[in-house]
């Protein structure tokens, strides 16, 4: 399928725009893509950097330069405020603007909950949720003074649907749906969008999982197509984008409309009988903001109660 004018080429000249854990697999991926499409890209892993020239994120952004973008690389532990904040300062030095943050960086520690210790769950959490807070927060107030910010939280199916044997994993990538949701809310009147790609890609961390035959359909090209959309100009904002093998699909939170139990019905084994209405899909919608639940469960109860709410809902 070929560009159409409705359907222009995506470009990032003269943005700025800082990819974590891209050393490796989609990372790497997302900031080659990027540096191809113009734009100044700051490629960050775990303890890489110029003075490591041997360093997989000091190759990548060698191969950047070799190719005629512009790169640099920068080591910051995600997890660390001062390594991270040492990382922007030097991006803002060099470039004097942040456009872009991709928050890629992971690990995983996989075991049952039950073999799981509370420091294998910590580790995790560490890394996506609050290195992914830490770099966002770090970027956030220069996004909103420029009136400009594109954000990506990597989020993974093994949070919005669950996986066995990743309690630690599913639980901080479902908590960054929810710091995304809230995010999006905050940043919109500033021009800052922000969004969720959850990606499945052949890498490391796919390694040993699924056959070779399936990880050959499996080009982490294709999931970086669609990181570049969510970091785009016209990038929508609160989209979680599922991504892989060339297949792409949108996951969406839906609330059923459900039903009003009065005071007298308002008892477990009346919440048992009406289980079925209640998980009725059939008016689901989804919601912007969560006190657009709180709005629909006092209008139906004050509806019932012959109250006038005009007015005083806010």
């Amino acid at each position: 399928m070929s560009n159409s004018p409705e359907t222009p080429d995506i470009r990032f000249d003269g943005r700025v725009a800082i990819v974590t854990g891209a050393g490796t697999g989609l990372g790497r991926s997302h900031a080659m893509a990027l540096a191809a499409r113009g734009a100044l890209v700051v490629v960050n892993d775990l303890g890489g950097g110029p003075d490591a020239p041997e360093s997989a994120v000091e190759q990548v952004a060698t191969e950047i330069r070799a190719l005629g973008g512009q790169a640099l690389s920068h080591g910051a532990n995600v997890t660390d405020a001062d390594q991270v904040q040492d990382m922007v300062n030097v991006a803002l030095e060099k470039w004097g603007r942040i456009d872009i943050l991709v928050n890629n960086a992971g690990i995983l520690r996989d075991k049952s909950f039950s073999k799981m210790t509370l420091d294998e769950f910590r580790q995790v959490l560490d890394v996506h949720v609050f290195g992914s807070v830490v770099c966002t927060k770090m970027v956030w107030d220069h996004m909103k003074k420029a009136g400009y910010g594109r954000i990506v939280m990597t989020s993974s199916s093994s949070g919005i649907y669950g996986n066995f044997g990743q309690t630690n994993y599913g639980t901080a990538k479902m908590g960054l749906i929810g710091f995304m949701n809230v995010l999006h809310l905050e940043g919109q009147k500033y021009g800052v969008h922000v969004n969720s790609l959850a990606p499945t890609a052949a890498t490391q961390m796919t390694e040993g999982l699924l056959s070779e035959a399936s990880l050959s359909l499996m080009s982490t090209e294709s999931v970086s197509a669609g990181l570049l959309y969510l970091v785009s100009e016209q990038a929508p904002s609160r989209l979680i984008l599922c991504a892989g093998a060339g297949g792409y699909a949108a996951s969406k939170i839906y609330e059923t409309e459900g039903v009003y139990l009065t005071p007298d019905q308002q008892t477990p084994e009346q919440v048992a009988a009406h289980v079925e209405a209640i998980t009725d899909p059939a008016d689901q919608a989804p919601f912007e903001q969560g006190f657009e639940q709180t709005m629909k469960f006092v209008s139906k109860a004050a509806e019932h109660a012959g109250i006038d709410l005009k007015g005083s809902l806010v």
